[in-house]
């Protein structure tokens, strides 16, 4: 089999190289569900109710693997089955996640509830320190509920000043 190339990035931004590595939805999808839900495996990624197609599925997660965000594990109870898990390059997306998540739901009707929302913003260290926790210690009890389709918060208005 060929070994790929990794094509150059399109320019020496930061932000363009990351989001060349996992800035599409079902990227971000896959790494919240690993991370916050407790996801592993390619039929509970499948069924997460966010439609994705099996062969989009798949292709995301090559691409996250090549990233080195994500690996690929034999289970442990049946050698043909295969656990996916975050790398250390991975979890590291924690704060990048927690942030996404805060600002969504300030600014965007959601389905989060908003005590759990203001909770999650006054405790960011003690989330990202349960979030590590939980990765090294391979434990999946999700972090997070999912979160209902019907948008239930309101986003309120910002302390911004006006510009």
């Amino acid at each position: 089999m060929a070994v790929k190339s990794k094509p150059e990035p399109r320019s020496g931004c930061p932000v363009s190289i990351a989001l060349e590595k996992f800035g599409d939805r079902w990227s971000l999808l896959i790494i919240r569900d690993l991370m916050v839900r407790g996801y592993k495996t390619f039929k509970q990624f499948q069924e997460s109710g966010e439609g994705i197609a099996t062969n989009i599925l798949a292709a995301r997660l090559q691409k996250l693997e090549a990233a080195e965000i994500v690996t690929r594990e034999s289970d442990a109870t049946d050698a043909r089955k295969i656990n996916y898990r975050l790398t250390e390059k991975g979890i590291d997306l924690a704060p990048v996640l927690l942030e996404l998540l805060l600002w969504s739901a300030k600014h965007e009707k959601t389905g989060a509830p908003c005590e759990l929302m203001a909770q999650m913003a006054q405790n960011r260290e003690a989330i990202l320190a349960e979030t590590w926790r939980r990765w090294q210690q391979r434990d999946p009890t999700p972090l997070l509920p999912k979160f209902g389709t019907t948008a239930t918060h309101s986003a309120p208005n910002s302390n911004r000043s006006k510009r």
